[in-house]
């Protein structure tokens, strides 16, 4: 598809977006006020890594959904450059604060976050990473911990928690520890049944009061070494779990890996975790749809790699090189992040919230407006 064809139609729609927004959401939703939100976070994916899947994705990405967009700004509190525990920290409790904070906010005392917000209120909540469950952005919405690095301690602060549901990796944390305590004793005394082979199906954990799955000793594998689709099922295992009655739920949903693929300057790394993350967001529009009443966010704590979608550079019978228009070549332009403005994507109601230029933590501010759960 020619660069022609992409811009003309986003030129169009964006003269026309702000007359028809609303009457757009309002012809896809039955409530003003969501019941249920879902937060999709794709760590380290900037609007090149999203452009990839409109490149690389066999079906049409589910990006195409959404009609409500917005940017935020990621620069933590005393940074220009986020890193994911800052970042996921100004989502789940609506604080900027240091790189490496989990929970805290810049002067190191515990900030309340949206997970503790909503269980007070009966809300059910649910985790769910391709990351161990302890890593920076999962740990953010239940932890409280001066450093990321601290992910025995977090695994306990799991324990401690009022989530009612989580996938992810990191076993280890729970029943290999320094400490030598094993943690799966202790989500039992919480009347929690944890798997840690694999995911169940509905009617396995349909009657049971709170369910976790820990299925890798530190992170899941990469799509490319076979994950499948651990992603995508689990958010949609989720859903089911957490939607069992009408108290209404809140659940996050991160592609951890589409970060570490940045990091490495591995392309492939990164498309193949960017379109398995995109696979998760059709599952949560797909329930979005039906219900009338969930509202999907999705969003990224931060760019990683400098990943450009450029053309790919040859070279001709003279040794001379030269960039072929006709094929992409991703590049790369650094190991680390960068403070590049992030796409914010809402579908369903209070969506219309979510347009505009803000910072990231705002995301947390308007799902409690949204929702009144913090009133």
């Amino acid at each position: 598809m020619s660069l022609k064809k992409i811009v003309i139609p986003f030129v169009v729609f964006s003269l026309f977006s702000c007359k028809t927004t609303t009457i757009v959401n309002k012809q896809i939703t039955s409530h003003e006020t969501p019941k249920n939100v879902i937060l999709l976070i794709s760590d380290g994916t900037g609007l090149s890594q999203i452009s990839s899947a409109f490149y690389y994705k066999e079906s049409t990405p589910n990006y195409t959904r959404f009609r409500n967009i917005g940017l935020i700004k990621t620069s933590s509190a005393e940074q220009d450059v986020t890193d994911s525990a800052a970042g996921a920290t100004a989502f789940a409790c609506g604080v900027k604060t240091y790189n490496g904070a989990i929970g805290v906010a810049v002067d190191k005392t515990d900030i309340e976050n949206i997970v503790e917000i909503a269980s007070s209120k009966n809300i059910k909540t649910g985790i769910i990473a391709t990351s161990a469950i302890t890593h920076a952005t999962p740990a953010s919405f239940y932890a409280h911990t001066l450093s990321r690095g601290e992910e025995e301690k977090i695994a306990l602060y799991l324990t401690q928690s009022e989530v009612d549901f989580f996938a992810g990796g990191g076993l280890d944390y729970f029943n290999n520890r320094k400490d030598g305590q094993n943690l799966l004793n202790t989500f039992k005394e919480k009347e929690f049944i944890v798997n840690t082979t694999s995911l169940s199906d509905f009617s396995e954990i349909q009657s049971v009061k709170k369910t976790g799955f820990l299925l890798a000793k530190k992170e899941m594998p990469r799509m490319e070494d076979g994950r499948g689709d651990f992603l995508s099922k689990a958010t949609e295992l989720g859903i089911q779990f957490l939607n069992r009655d009408d108290s209404g739920f809140f659940m996050m949903t991160e592609g951890s890996q589409i970060d570490w693929g940045g990091h490495e300057n591995n392309a492939s790394y990164l498309i193949s975790e960017l379109i398995d993350f995109d696979d998760a967001v059709g599952k949560a529009l797909d329930f979005a749809e039906k219900d009338g009443n969930t509202l999907v966010i999705v969003t990224s704590d931060h760019e990683t790699g400098g990943f450009t979608l450029s053309a790919k550079n040859k070279k001709r019978e003279d040794g001379s090189e030269y960039s072929d228009y006709a094929e992409i070549g991703p590049t790369f332009s650094t190991g680390g992040h960068s403070a590049t403005l992030i796409p914010v994507f809402a579908y369903g109601p209070g969506a219309e919230e979510f347009l505009g230029i803000y910072e990231n933590n705002q995301i947390f501010e308007k799902i409690l407006k949204v929702t009144k759960w913090g009133e």
